[in-house]
């Protein structure tokens, strides 16, 4: 999306500033700079630098009361033709997408097959190659082709300066670059006009050096007019051809006088305009991970002691106004990787009493930043369970050894880290708590269902239970911004009073999505139970809630 507006301010820039005037060179210039700045722009990250400016900071959080950071679209349990929708607009785009590279490749094939066909001759010091049936002229990149009988002899040698032109200053390139950069934003009809103004310009460009070379203006005009009656092939448009159309716009520019070169510092607007890309495109991105950027950190439940022993051992390594990276060229590890991780992690947590004597268990995410040299800072509870659960979970993260820094350019740099703490208690322990076998002949003790003459239903309906979601759902910080999306079912019990348990995840994507979809789930309220012969009766429901980034 990024690249599309990108695309589009800058062809309406280009319209506005540079379209009328005869800086053939520049204008070529401005144009392939146009397209690579819309390319990349979005690709370059200045976060750090403005995470650090006061003024920025206020821009941040402007732009995140107007526009809004993540999109989640929740959905219920029917047929969801927005996934349809989204999935066959994805098909289409590849579908014209590789139907117009294929086209660009016969064109390709054409030209290089006719430079095989055609007779290699010298005309008028000039190498050109001959072709055997009538065309117009035009040229691809250093080859020039012709048709003789179809050309006046008083023509010929305008004819050739001109499509010498083409080939000396390879403007094949920028037809090229152009065509394909069609083929990937075929959808934004912008590209398409901007690729039109690229053709016209290499043509005023070869028109122009016709006219320095001493031919008469009018003479050419002439034999311009005289030439667009000519055949020519069509399934070779990616070359430079001749008698291009629109003459009348040609011919304007010749006969047009020539623009003051103190014109040409208009051209600089290119760099500020270009920066203005770029501090939009960070200001969205910062916008995005507003927790972490405008605050200087992540939301969080922080256990108040260990908290403060690791931020005394940060004020003692000096480090607390360091730079946090969240990706890096070389993540940080734990001393022997990722298993010796698991091992420790196994060996040294203890399931508190509390929860193993109420049944409590669940993934608790705890985040913290590995420093330059390795030490652990700033550890808090992401996504907690149960206080007893988050506490052992912050104990273990604090008795870590040192782990091996991240590195960025080379450098040990300091990283924030994520690492799931799983709680699970044994088979065993489930079932000890486990509530007795219902009576089947007892209402008041009904088995717990699947399928019922009346399905519960969310108060207000399923619309209502879309809006719910929708509103109550925040996109976790940290898949936000390590780009992580996806659907997360979820199933529960709705019971004879309404009420919601025995939440699981049936399907999960990623700990913090799974970890929002049951928070979410836990704060509904009372449903209106499902029933089975006019009895209300518990029933197990899914829910499917797909998170899906801008």
């Amino acid at each position: 999306m990024k690249v599309n507006i990108g695309i589009i301010v800058l062809y309406f820039t280009y319209k506005w500033l540079f379209s009328k005037d005869t800086f053939f060179k520049l204008r070529r210039s401005i144009l392939l700079i146009f397209l690579a700045v819309a390319l990349f722009y979005p690709l370059i990250n200045i976060q750090g630098w403005m995470s650090q400016q006061a003024d920025m900071k206020k821009v941040v959080m402007i732009y995140t009361a107007i526009v809004p950071g993540s999109i989640i679209t929740p959905h219920t349990a029917v047929t969801n033709w927005h996934a349809i929708l989204l999935s066959g607009i994805k098909y289409l785009y590849w579908v014209i997408a590789v139907a117009l590279l294929i086209r660009f490749s016969i064109q390709l094939f054409c030209i290089l097959n006719l430079a095989r066909a055609s007779r290699k001759e010298k005309v008028h010091g000039v190498d050109v190659r001959i072709m055997q049936k009538p065309n117009g002229p035009f040229s691809f990149f250093g080859l020039i082709f012709i048709h003789p009988d179809s050309i006046n002899e008083n023509e010929l040698d305008e004819v050739l300066t001109h499509e010498y032109t083409h080939a000396s200053q390879w403007h094949s390139l920028d037809v090229i670059i152009y065509e394909l950069a069609c083929a990937a934003f075929w959808f934004n009809p912008f590209i398409w006009l901007l690729k039109h103004e690229v053709r016209y310009n290499l043509e005023y460009l070869a028109d122009e050096h016709v006219l320095k070379a001493g031919y008469d203006s009018k003479s050419y005009q002439y034999h311009l007019l005289g030439m667009t009656q000519q055949n020519h092939n069509d399934s070779i448009v990616l070359s430079n051809r001749f008698n291009i159309l629109p003459l009348k716009s040609r011919i304007h520019m010749m006969n047009k006088r020539r623009t003051h070169h103190l014109f040409k510092a208009k051209y600089l607007i290119a760099i500020p305009l270009a920066g203005c890309l770029l501090l939009i495109s960070n200001i969205d991105a910062l916008a995005r991970i507003k927790d972490k950027i405008v605050d200087n950190k992540l939301t969080r439940i922080i256990i108040p002691a260990i908290n403060n022993t690791i931020e005394n051992d940060a004020a003692q390594t000096g480090e607390t106004d360091d730079n946090v990276y969240t990706a890096v060229e070389k993540l940080p590890e734990f001393p022997g990787g990722q298993v010796e991780l698991l091992k420790f992690m196994t060996r040294n947590t203890n399931y508190p009493e509390k929860a193993i004597e109420k049944g409590i268990e669940g993934r608790v995410i705890c985040s913290f930043v590995v420093r330059k040299d390795g030490s652990l800072t700033d550890a808090a509870v992401m996504k907690g369970v149960d206080p007893t659960l988050d506490q052992e979970a912050m104990r273990v993260v604090s008795t870590m050894p040192k782990w091996t820094p991240g590195e960025q350019n080379g450098k040990a740099v300091s990283v924030k880290y994520t690492v799931p703490i799983t709680f699970r208690l044994p088979k065993e322990n489930k079932e000890s708590q486990a509530e007795p076998k219902p009576v089947y002949g007892d209402p008041s003790k009904a088995p717990i269902f699947t399928i019922v003459e009346e399905m519960p239903q969310f108060p207000g309906g399923p619309e209502a239970l879309f809006q719910y979601l929708s509103k109550k759902i925040k996109y976790p910080t940290d898949a936000v911004e390590h780009g992580i999306q996806g659907r997360v079912t979820c199933s529960f019990v709705v019971e004879r009073d309404g009420t919601l348990n025995d939440i699981q995840v049936l399907r999960g994507v990623d700990p913090s999505l799974d970890a929002e979809a049951v928070r979410v789930i836990q704060s509904m309220p009372k449903w209106i139970p499902g029933r089975q012969r006019s009895v209300p009766v518990p029933v197990k429901y899914s829910v499917p809630v797909t998170f899906r980034l801008q």
